[in-house]
């Protein structure tokens, strides 16, 4: 059983919030930000352990954004359903084999994966889509395959998933931005909690954190949207800005990583 000090669970809610507000700003990307926080800010000891902890987290604050989504009609349910049965078969394969990789290794891997998130975030997203798009027979070989190759990414790394999930969605069935946005969380829940289940068989969950970072991203996700709102119109810039952020932490991440393979 995993012992942090009080300023630990501070650190916690705090980091919780940060992913929270980013979530809220910048609509989706700031579950990537959990583990590295969880790491290096909160002083969680084992990546494993950071990796279980991050991912209930990022599932609980998925699903509070989704009840949004929901009301506002952006969500797909069959696309939706179909993506993420897939993706839990993905998830519990890609968690499986996290938790078989040496915890430095995992996060060095993990580095590499930000590296991509960020350039990816640089791009821009062109490509209204096909309001009417459903997942229909034709469809559905394609959508599942989609699902259940960012599941074992999302089981593998602990993360959400979103950057992978939305564009899996739109490329899988031509749906608009928007809706891939709000059906990629029912996605990023089941895929968070099935990870995060897998994890806490291991014992490699520590609940308390967990809690106290939902509950600060829940309140940093109120922050953000707000702060949305009146930065909308520099939105692009803000992007730009965030994907600078991720490869600044994966870089430090990659660093930390060399040194202790080399230590």
């Amino acid at each position: 059983m995993m012992i942090l000090a009080p300023l630990q669970y501070a650190l916690g809610g705090f980091s919780g919030s940060l992913v929270g507000f980013t979530l809220g700003l910048f609509g989706g990307g700031g579950s990537i930000l959990a583990v590295p926080l969880m790491v290096y800010l909160v002083g969680v000891p084992s990546p494993h352990m950071a990796i279980g902890t991050s991912a209930f987290a990022v599932a609980a604050n998925a699903a509070t954004n989704l009840v949004t989504h929901a009301r506002h009609g952006n969500v797909k349910w069959r696309c939706a359903g179909l993506y993420s049965v897939a993706g839990i078969v993905g998830a519990v394969l890609g968690s499986t084999l996290g938790k078989a990789v040496d915890g430095e290794k995992l996060l060095f891997l993990f580095a590499l994966l930000m590296l991509v998130v960020g350039a990816l975030m640089f791009r821009g997203r062109g490509n209204l889509g096909n309001p009417g798009a459903e997942c229909n027979r034709e469809k559905a070989p394609k959508v599942l395959g989609f699902g259940a190759l960012t599941g074992i990414f999302s089981g593998f790394f602990g993360i959400g998933g979103g950057f992978l999930i939305v564009p899996g969605l739109v490329a899988s069935t031509g749906m608009p931005i928007l809706n891939a946005i709000g059906s990629s969380l029912v996605a990023v829940a089941a895929f968070g909690l099935t990870t995060s289940i897998n994890y806490s068989l291991s014992g490699l969950v520590d609940w308390p954190l967990a809690f106290v970072f939902v509950a600060g991203g829940i309140l940093g996700g109120l922050l953000g949207a707000v702060a949305a709102r009146r930065l909308s119109a520099r939105k692009g810039a803000l992007n730009v800005a965030f994907a600078g952020l991720i490869v600044v932490v994966a870089v430090y991440m990659i660093v930390k990583s060399i040194n202790s393979f080399t230590a």
